[in-house]
């Protein structure tokens, strides 16, 4: 775990949703000295009846902390981010869990507050929302995006350390460009597919019957669409670029199985299903080895920045962060079987 001088990081968290009140709940479990902050005051209230701080004022959530979680909604994140930076030490980290890294990494820049901000994204949720949906263990197994830059390099690896040994994540170091394009089809086309099945059930005339009929495909393919619809069409349009741009692949692959459904063409139909299936059997079976490295501390971070982002480019994840007689030691995990 990272230490602070006499103890554990002091650790804030402002906004306590679904993602928030998780990461909330998991430090308080962990016994870290938390403190919580939401807009709501009904859920200022259920925090406070959990036993954790819950001060009325944000600044008073944040000041003295030595990491602050922003988890409140994306639209949100750039004054709060402003806010919170002006409240808290030169030494504090803040880092947000938004679904989307280059604008709010760009904010940052802008603002020079990229030494001590780290982008991040951790790949968790569920349909429900709220604290009273929280659960402590929702990160567990979890990747875990964090956005390290060369300003910010003893930011990151600070930040990297407690979500490993806090929160039992899996941390993937990438740039912030790269998690945008990647998270455009590994989740924020899936919210439109999923609302796309969801919507055409709920305008046909076979409503109640298709839901008579469904089972672990149509519940699988459509559970995101239960997730709050303003957070839903928040992320898509703060990532509205790259998810258009990756939609295209997509709906081109649809027109070429239409296509081929409608000529009869039973070998291009098995053949793109093969494909996808082999794509599933990868991300269930995916062996990634343990790698150790080193860097030392103090000197040019460009090797270590070049190593983590063309790990987390290449699939791959941290599981160890360590900082020890001058030197950090990574534990990466890489695939080995080719693409």
């Amino acid at each position: 775990m990272v230490d602070r001088p006499g103890g554990n990081p002091r650790a804030a968290v402002v906004g306590t949703g679904l993602i928030g009140g998780s990461v909330l709940l998991r430090l308080h479990r962990r016994g870290l000295d938390v403190t919580g902050w939401d807009p709501d005051t009904a859920t200022r209230a259920e925090g406070r009846a959990r036993g954790i701080p819950f001060p009325d004022e944000l600044a008073d959530a944040v000041r003295d902390r030595d990491v602050v979680f922003l988890c409140g909604p994306l639209s949100s994140l750039p004054e709060t981010l402003l806010t919170v930076a002006k409240h808290t030490g030169p030494d504090c980290v803040l880092t947000d869990v938004g679904s989307t890294k280059g604008g709010i990494a760009g904010f940052a820049a802008a603002h020079g507050l990229s030494d001590r901000f780290v982008p991040g994204h951790p790949m968790a949720g569920a349909e429900r929302a709220g604290l009273t949906a929280a659960v402590p263990d929702l990160f567990d197994g979890a990747a875990w995006v964090l956005c390290p830059a060369a300003t910010g390099i003893e930011r990151f690896r600070t930040l990297a350390a407690l979500v490993i040994d806090v929160f039992g994540a899996r941390v993937v170091p990438m740039a912030p460009d790269a998690h945008d394009a990647a998270a455009a089809l590994a989740s924020h086309i899936p919210h439109l597919l999923a609302g796309s099945l969801a919507g055409a059930v709920a305008d046909a005339d076979l409503r109640d019957a298709v839901l008579g009929l469904a089972a672990g495909s149509f519940r699988d393919g459509t559970r995101v669409a239960g997730t709050p619809a303003v957070r839903t069409a928040d992320m898509l349009l703060n990532n509205r670029d790259q998810v258009l741009a990756q939609l295209g692949r997509v709906t081109g692959l649809l027109d070429r199985l239409a296509a081929a459904l409608r000529a009869g063409d039973a070998v291009a139909l098995v053949g793109h299903y093969q494909r996808a299936r082999e794509l599933r059997l990868a991300l269930l079976d995916r062996e990634l080895p343990p790698v150790v490295r080193d860097f030392p501390l103090g000197g040019d971070s460009d090797d270590e920045l070049a190593y983590l982002l063309s790990l987390g480019a290449a699939g791959g994840h941290l599981t160890g962060c360590r900082v020890a007689a001058g030197t950090v030691t990574y534990t990466g995990h890489l695939s080995t079987a080719p693409a």
